[in-house]
């Protein structure tokens, strides 16, 4: 830029310059300000103040930039001194070092709303800052190109259902990777060093028919679970038959055996009866015959004994005689003796 120049001899000078180019345009209600058509958007620059934050010194990391460039139409104007060289290829080689020993990963911050509150999502303005930040691009980018891609062992394990013969463990990954490909009739993949690429649409056709692949196994699966199951409730059905018939087996000859327990039981209590009866007949008899021999025998006694006491009886009483007439005989004695002693005495 000329030292006299300003913001608006700039803006003249970009609308001469630029004015047939097709991502330049200029307002139309100003005449310093200039329009670019970037692929986000176009965006409208203002030249006030343009060429002052434009006059800044050159600062030193930024020499040793543009020095360290391989062009030397970079490099050209900003000489080093050898020193300076030296420190700033070994600053380079270590930062180099230290990038690669790196995996940096790249945040995308959208502001939902511009209320700046919670649960409030504006979807124009999300789609707009996402336009401009260039993610809208880069997915355009990455589905234009290859934008699936999955290492070698991920991608056999996932879609190795499809031929399951590329796993016999007879080739490399590569190679199952390969005749997996040709097999299911992909074209436009590309094989790197460690990952297989895959075009838009085909990462979808393959889950398709991996999903048709489970979708046969699954219907195989639950058939023979289905049949095995029904195999298993005819066996149940039948043993249960059998334990049905078994225990009605049992039940009957339990009832039978009960039934002819009974019966022998019976007869043995009718035959226990009979024999209590006649032995009870006999003992009655018997018992019978012993009280009516007792009888007799008490009668019998009963008659000697009352003849006995007679005898004894008429012998007591002609004792019991003798005695008083003894008595009296002595009585009569004394009497007589006593009246004949008061006659002598007289």
């Amino acid at each position: 830029m000329f030292p006299r120049s300003t913001h608006e001899t700039f803006a003249q000078k970009l609308y001469q310059t630029f004015k047939s180019h097709k991502r330049f345009s200029k307002p139309k209600l100003s005449r310093s300000d200039f329009t670019i058509c970037h692929y986000a958007g176009d965006v409208t620059y203002q030249t006030e103040l343009f060429l002052d934050k434009n006059k800044d010194y050159v600062v030193a990391e930024h020499q040793a930039l543009l020095t360290a460039s391989r062009c030397s139409f970079v490099s050209g104007p900003f000489p080093l001194l050898a020193q300076e060289s030296s420190k700033l290829s070994k600053f380079y080689s270590i930062a180099t070092i230290t990038i690669i020993s790196t995996e940096p990963h790249y945040i995308c911050c959208v502001k939902p709303n511009n209320l700046l509150k919670p649960s409030i999502f504006e979807n124009r303005n999300v789609l707009q800052q996402l336009q401009c930040g260039g993610v809208m691009e880069a997915i355009r980018i990455s589905c234009a190109g290859y934008p699936t891609k999955k290492p070698f062992v991920e991608f056999l394990d996932q879609f190795g259902l499809l031929e399951p013969e590329v796993l016999d463990g007879s080739s490399d990954e590569i190679a199952a990777c390969k005749k997996l490909l040709e097999k299911v009739g992909l074209q436009g993949y590309q094989i790197g060093k460690t990952k297989v690429f895959l075009r838009a649409g085909q990462m979808a056709e393959l889950d398709t028919r991996r999903s048709e692949v489970l979708g046969r196994s699954a219907s195989i699966i639950q058939r023979k679970i289905h049949s095995y199951l029904a195999h298993r409730k005819q066996l149940a059905c039948k043993v249960y038959d059998d334990m049905r018939r078994e225990a009605a087996s049992l039940r009957i000859q339990r009832h039978l055996r009960m039934h002819l327990a009974r019966k022998i039981l019976k007869e043995l209590r009718s035959f226990a009866v009979s024999i209590q009866t006649v032995m009870r007949g006999i003992a009655a008899r018997n018992e019978l015959c012993f009280r009516r021999q007792t009888k007799a025998a008490i009668i019998i006694q009963a008659a000697s004994e009352t003849g006995a006491l007679q005898v004894a009886k008429n012998k007591l009483e002609k004792q019991v005689e003798e005695l008083t007439w003894r008595l009296q005989m002595e009585k009569r004695m004394r009497d007589s003796e006593s009246s004949r002693g008061k006659k002598i005495l007289n």
